[in-house]
């Protein structure tokens, strides 16, 4: 995966909690230690936006969508069946 340099600005606490983590060896440096809370925290967003998605679905529909699919693929599992 390629890299790409980028300059930030953080609060002298924040950036002293880093480099305790660094320091006890749980990241190797600063800048994988923030990468890795960057990807973190953008994957927590997806999950929240699929959630959010989610919740805007109809169970009773979705269920019976669900059902009509099932019986759709054992209709062409049972034509192919039938055929060989």
């Amino acid at each position: 995966m390629s890299t790409q340099k980028v300059a930030i600005t953080l609060e002298e606490k924040t950036l002293t909690k880093l480099d305790r983590l660094v320091k006890s060896r749980v990241f190797p440096n600063r800048s994988k230690a923030i990468q890795e809370a960057v990807e973190e925290k953008l994957n927590r967003m997806d999950r929240r936006r699929l959630a959010r998605e989610c919740a805007k679905l109809d169970p009773t529909e979705e269920k019976g969508l669900a059902e009509a699919g099932l019986l759709l693929a054992l209709r062409k599992r049972s034509k192919i069946s039938s055929k060989a």
